[in-house]
């Protein structure tokens, strides 16, 4: 007997997974690697949130189901830091917890979106976004966008777009953007918001790297610009995994517009019934000046490790790079270094066997021409990205 398996499910891994499972099965056959592939913050979550988790824990509080959109203490904190932040006068009820922002793409694209729905996003661009839109059944855009365009997306590529494939019903949109770093500015995203007003499509902004950029601190929009701040009709998507650094809590939320939020809250009953409660109970903590001067201080170590890859770009003879504006991510073409390699995703085995140090080949990002770019993630660490990018340099003049 012949059993099928859904077409909606044959999409590609995430191949930073696959790296990570190869850093772990080599770290436990006793090598030393430096792992660069993922994003993910080394300092960990700010310590009132793990003080709070510790106590909830020590207490032996019935971790029971929550509201399907989570406590209610946490969405009126995350309401506060839209007042905090962005100067957004929004309620909780505009608020979604989530099983991390998987869980808020997730909501947001079953709400949204019908099966067939065209959704353009920007290429080179985080692949889930691809790969769970594919799931669910729309039908993915994908835009070039190179060094020209900053590689961010913009009206004119937009209306390119809808000519060539028809009907657009939604744009997402990531600033600062992975695997890139790029943002878009307030003027940008204003043209971006209005020309989804008029064309009828839905803007999903995932917000999840706002806090970490490397502009200056006093300057406006210094956190990033959302999307809510100019048209509350998208859904705005965030999380506690990069700013705070909670990656394995899981913890995520959406902003949902009023005609998504019935929708969104029924599906999140049915399909997750309610996101991690003690990871809720303790992250109404991140919300604390002191949370807050924690995540700042990494922020600004992240700032440093970029200067540091920034300044070593000539040691590493890459092509072009990506200016990084915000997040924790270098997205390079590997020029020359190339040269004797199938494509970037044999160099990043062949750096990986011999050198112990993980990055990412670029087709994960983008399958057009991410065969010749890479990604590496400098949230790991100052010493880790020293170290790596000596034994990057290493391995590309032995390899010559």
């Amino acid at each position: 007997m012949s059993l099928k398996v859904a077409d909606r499910a044959r999409v590609p891994h995430f191949e930073v997974m696959n790296v990570l499972q190869r850093v772990a099965d080599m770290r436990a056959a006793g090598r030393d690697v430096i792992s660069l592939c993922a994003g993910e913050p080394s300092a960990g979550a700010p310590s009132a949130v793990s003080a709070k988790a510790a106590e909830i824990h020590r207490l032996a509080l019935p971790l029971t189901y929550t509201s399907a959109l989570g406590v209610r203490d946490l969405r009126e904190a995350i309401a506060g830091h839209y007042r905090r932040w962005y100067g957004l006068e929004i309620t909780d009820d505009d608020v979604a917890v989530t099983t991390g922002s998987s869980g808020a793409f997730m909501l947001a694209f079953l709400a949204a979106f019908n099966p067939g729905d065209r959704v353009a996003l920007a290429r080179p661009g985080y692949p889930a976004y691809r790969n769970i839109l594919t799931a669910v059944g729309c039908e993915v855009v994908e835009i070039d966008c190179g060094p020209g365009e900053r590689y961010q997306p913009n009206p004119a590529l937009l209306d390119a777009a809808a000519e060539a494939h028809g009907k657009l019903s939604g744009l997402v949109l990531a600033s600062p953007a992975n695997p890139t770093g790029t943002m878009v500015s307030r003027t940008e995203l204003a043209a971006l918001t209005d020309w989804c007003r008029t064309n009828s499509v839905r803007l999903v902004s995932d917000e999840i790297y706002h806090g970490i950029t490397y502009t200056d601190p006093q300057a406006p929009d210094a956190k990033g610009v959302c999307a809510w701040e100019l048209d509350q009709t998208g859904v705005v998507i965030s999380s506690f995994s990069k700013y705070w650094g909670m990656t394995g809590w899981r913890l995520g939320w959406a902003l949902m517009p009023r005609d998504l939020a019935p929708a969104m809250d029924a599906l999140a009953g049915n399909v997750a019934l309610c996101p991690p409660t003690p990871a809720q109970l303790a992250a109404v903590e991140a919300f604390r000046p002191e949370s807050y001067a924690e995540a700042d201080a990494a922020v600004a170590e992240f700032a440093g490790i970029r200067q540091v890859l920034l300044d070593n770009l000539g040691r590493l003879e890459w092509g072009t790079a990506a200016p990084a504006d915000g997040a924790f991510y270098l997205y390079a073409d590997l020029g020359d270094q190339l040269a004797g390699f199938a494509d970037s995703a044999e160099y990043c085995r062949a750096l990986l066997e011999d050198e112990g140090v993980a990055l990412v080949p670029g087709s994960d990002f983008d399958a057009v021409n991410g065969r010749r770019s890479v990604r590496l993630s400098f949230a790991a660490g100052k010493d880790a990205v020293a170290e790596a990018v000596e034994r990057i340099v290493r391995f590309q003049e032995r390899r010559r």
